[in-house]
């Protein structure tokens, strides 16, 4: 269900260009395709059987994780896949795709300083007994970790002397996202920085996610260029669903504003419900409807506050959706929103949402971050200076203009389909997995 075939429906002033695009496509898979049937027994001669583990996220809900786990299961690996449990699938074991997938219960999930070392304790007890349990089932080969948190080098060490490689997937900053969701630095800040430094000495190869994060392991980890590989995050074209939207979504309202993502302290969601306030009640503007899809441990906080303030009447909070109606819901928007503040983190950070809101051609309203300018270049625009004041303005004066809204967004589309996209990346990951033959 998560990888049907789809056909592209924009409306007819795209059809013609959308078909070329899809042609040229598929003319690109064909041939990856068959250069990667050619190259798999090369590239999984020394290793068969490949350990994910995850804990910031359940499998198969991680995107990135999953991705990479089907790349591996394709690139001709077996894969098992360790993660805590999801709050939809019950199930301690599953099948997903041929992957095996063992997940444990996650009893807390920490929002303050001692929940998050509850989460963690209990997350590295579990994650470590099933690693045992996966080994005895099948010796594994390859450990590809995914950070937060950076002490799975802790697992990692013992089957590293039985000859089991470890490659760290460094997927957040864990210094710099303290720092973003408590406010300031402390012991604990210096603790991530040594877990960081020695997850990045212990790991035979370091996968970055762009290159804010490969500079993080050349100078604060001290690992060497040929040992870091970029793998940005991409989305994944054949599985996502192009609709013409629904205006089911606007529920009358003339436009609709659409965020996607955690909500936790770190992502900012209260900004984006001050900006509704703003435009609401200082600048008198009542067609806007704004839908937050997602879910995370602020969400019920962040509900509590759309009503106190007086915006919920103007905002929808949709929890869990499925991927028809995500992609629905993005394809509806006029425009969509990243409201997460300029800090340590979020500037060298890559954002899933904003290739989510690129490929559907949605334009982007966001804070000025480096990364942020290098994935959406000008299919977005940057507001200096965490000023909400700005964001706000930003979003009535960018619906008032539908031929900047559509320009905007063919330009992120067009960087999706030429660059951006996971087919580019999965290449980059195969990659990962062939270098480990110089440490065997």
């Amino acid at each position: 269900m998560r990888y049907p075939e789809r056909w592209l429906v924009f409306g007819p002033r795209k059809l013609e260009a959308e078909i070329e695009v899809l042609q040229i496509w598929s003319l690109k898979s064909k041939i990856s395709w068959r250069s990667r049937a050619l190259g798999n027994l090369g590239c999984c001669k020394m290793h068969k059987h490949i350990l994910f583990i995850v804990e910031n996220n359940s499998f198969p809900s991680d995107v990135r994780v999953l991705r990479q786990a089907l790349a591996a299961k394709e690139f001709g690996y077996d894969v098992s896949v360790i993660s805590p449990r999801d709050k939809i699938i019950k199930e301690r074991f599953q099948e997903t795709d041929g992957i095996d997938t063992y997940q444990y219960p996650r009893l807390v999930e920490g929002a303050s300083k001692a929940g998050l070392i509850f989460e963690y304790i209990n997350a590295f007890f579990w994650e470590f007994v099933l690693s045992v349990r996966v080994f005895i089932k099948k010796r594994f080969d390859i450990i590809h970790a995914a950070n937060p948190p950076d002490f799975l080098f802790l697992i990692a060490l013992p089957y590293k002397l039985l000859g089991v490689k470890f490659i760290f997937d460094h997927h957040d900053l864990s210094p710099e996202t303290f720092v973003a969701k408590f406010g300031k630095k402390g012991v604990f800040y210096y603790l991530l920085l040594i877990l960081e430094w020695l997850t990045f000495k212990t790991a035979d190869i370091v996968i970055s996610t762009n290159e804010s994060y490969k500079k993080i392991a050349l100078e604060r980890g001290g690992r060497g260029y040929e040992d870091i590989f970029v793998v940005r995050n991409g989305p994944d074209l054949s599985s996502v669903t192009f609709s013409p939207g629904n205006d089911f979504w606007k529920k009358g309202f003339k436009y609709l504003v659409a965020y996607v993502g955690t909500i936790g302290t770190q992502e900012c969601v209260d900004v984006l419900l001050r900006c509704v306030k703003y435009i609401v009640y200082d600048k008198g503007i009542k067609d806007i409807r704004f839908v937050i899809i997602g879910q995370g441990p602020s969400l019920s906080q962040m509900v509590g506050l759309s009503k106190s303030i007086g915006v919920d009447q103007y905002v929808e909070f949709t929890g869990f959706v499925s991927y028809e109606k995500f992609y629905e819901i993005l394809a509806t928007a006029d425009l969509c929103v990243n409201p997460e503040h300029i800090n340590s983190f979020t500037d060298k950070s890559t954002m899933l949402k904003i290739m989510d809101y690129m490929t559907m051609g949605k334009p982007i309203i966001q804070f000025n971050t480096t990364e942020g300018r290098v994935t959406a270049g000008d299919s977005a625009i940057y507001i200096d200076n965490n000023d909400e004041i700005a964001f706000a303005e930003a979003i009535i004066a960018l619906l008032d203009d539908p031929v900047k809204r559509r320009r905007m967004g063919e330009i992120g589309r067009k960087r999706i389909f030429e660059k951006l996209h996971w087919g580019e990346q999965k290449d980059n990951l195969k990659q990962v997995y062939e270098n480990l033959r110089k440490y065997s």
